[in-house]
């Protein structure tokens, strides 16, 4: 939320945040609005009184309507349909998943592990150094070859690409297993 914040301060020449704070006039105190110098000091204000929150974003984007930067607005936007507005404690994070899946992954995918390590971008000197190191341990051999995906995808690796790749290798029974 504060790092979307701060893609739209950034994007935001002295002009625009003074039709921003303008348009605010009802909102935030004369005093205050006189101290306001950059979109992340008219931003802070608004979080102050409870105006901008990550679940509550009407005023940012009807500002942003109103001077007409739809660029900026588009990132509201996605910020929003991202998902990341009003999680719930209780649900679980991608890390988490991921590593739901991963189980599910390892208990149902026998020989098949190398044509999935290839769908999911690993090179043939990685599969051949993983079945070279853990030889005659197929389940070894398919834990290695996620932990390299996820390694060389880093906070990339969604359970999404690896739904895909089973989809693609055929064992779309797994994948169903997955996404459940």
């Amino acid at each position: 939320f504060l790092g979307m914040l701060h893609a739209i301060a950034a994007g935001l020449p002295q002009d625009e945040v003074e039709s921003m704070l303008f348009l605010c006039h009802e909102n935030i105190p004369k005093r205050r609005r006189e101290a306001v110098r950059s979109g992340m000091d008219l931003f802070s204000i608004l979080m102050e009184q409870g105006l901008l929150a990550p679940d509550n974003l009407r005023l940012l984007k009807s500002l942003l309507k109103h001077i007409r930067r739809s660029d900026l607005l588009s990132l509201v936007q996605e910020f929003e349909e991202r998902g990341e507005l009003v999680a719930p404690e209780d649900q679980p994070d991608e890390h988490e998943i991921r590593r739901v899946a991963i189980a599910v992954i390892r208990e149902r995918v026998g020989k098949e592990w190398k044509k999935l390590m290839r769908e999911l971008g690993l090179s043939e000197v990685a599969l051949d150094r993983i079945e070279t190191a853990n030889r005659c341990n197929l389940y070894e051999q398919l834990v290695q070859g996620l932990r390299e995906w996820q390694r060389m995808k880093g906070r990339d690796a969604k359970v999404a690409d690896l739904i895909k790749a089973l989809r693609a290798c055929l064992l779309n029974y797994v994948a169903d297993v997955v996404e459940e």
